[in-house]
């Protein structure tokens, strides 16, 4: 399979409990080798799109599918909470999955080691953290050295630490050429990790893109007086459409940063006091908002 072959997609994808519409018409798309964010807040339909690619939920409509080339794809996943045996250690329990599935105490040696908790293996579950179920639960998804890896909500309570250990792992999957299909609803963790987004909100899929698209490339910021004055100036330079006022009074261009230089002297030949200029980006998180405000708005 090629990079951009996909490796697990879903075609109007829908779920459907009683009155209650889980998921609506989901059309996604995870391509080889990407580290893939399903990016939206809880109860979005997350959980529920994963379960049904993964043939554990049945859709009342449309349709879920992992890629199979001249063989199979091998899956790997973290779906909820991860679920062992209290009384056993956490390498107990991975040694116990290793057997059914026909893998080495190897294998779980180097599982457990990837995620850190080798120093912790002989420890019983039920006495683990939060934080150190979730990286058993992802150690298990790891067995195998599965071709694609579908981990819901891996950070969950993990300090901040081990949430920077959670990215890091992450990326090395992907570097590796494993691809990653990542659920969250935190949202600067998505933006530091993932090469495409999908955003899902009360069961729509808003929108699937790159993170940069999404974001929408840089523009200047300004703070500036008289304001009517840098107004007027900004909206000859950027356009009408290419300014927005900030709530502490900032000018938001929609310009590259290379024409700070050309801004700046439009404003001081326009008697205009220059306070900052500076590169602008959009966070995912307030591109989310943004696109769940509009949202709202055509309802």
């Amino acid at each position: 399979m090629t990079a951009n072959t996909p490796v697990a997609s879903t075609d109007k994808l829908t779920k459907v409990y009683g009155d209650r519409v889980a998921v609506d018409k989901v059309t996604m798309t995870v391509r080889r080798g990407e580290v893939y964010g399903f990016l939206g807040p809880n109860g979005a339909g997350k959980t529920t799109t994963l379960r049904m690619l993964l043939g554990l939920v049945r859709p009342t409509s449309g349709t879920a599918s992992i890629t199979t080339g001249p063989g199979h794809v091998s899956v790997g996943a973290l779906i909820e909470g991860p679920g062992f045996h209290p009384y056993l250690s956490g390498r107990a329990n991975l040694r116990v999955l290793a057997r059914h599935r026909g893998q080495s105490d190897a294998e779980v040696e180097r599982v457990l080691a990837r995620v850190d908790l080798a120093a912790r293996g002989d420890d019983r579950f039920k006495g683990y953290s939060l934080g150190m179920k979730q990286r058993l639960g992802v150690a298990a998804a790891l067995m195998g050295d599965p071709e694609l890896i579908i981990l819901d909500e891996p950070t969950n309570g993990l300090d901040p630490a081990g949430m920077a250990d959670m990215r890091a792992l992450v990326v090395d999957l992907a570097r590796g050429g494993q691809t990653v299909l990542l659920s969250s609803h935190l949202l600067a963790e998505v933006q530091e990790i993932c090469h495409r987004v999908g955003v899902i909100d009360d069961g729509r899929l808003l929108r699937e893109s790159t993170v940069a698209e999404l974001r929408g490339g840089v523009s200047l910021r300004i703070r500036a007086t008289p304001e009517p004055e840098a107004l007027a100036v900004a909206m000859r330079l950027a356009g009408d459409d290419g300014v927005r006022r900030e709530a502490d009074g900032a000018l938001l261009l929609t310009l590259p940063a290379d024409r700070a230089p050309d801004v700046a002297r439009a404003l001081v030949g326009a008697g205009v006091d220059v306070h900052e200029i500076t590169a602008a980006e959009r966070s995912l998180e307030e591109v989310f908002f943004e696109m769940t405000s509009q949202k709202e708005a055509v309802r």
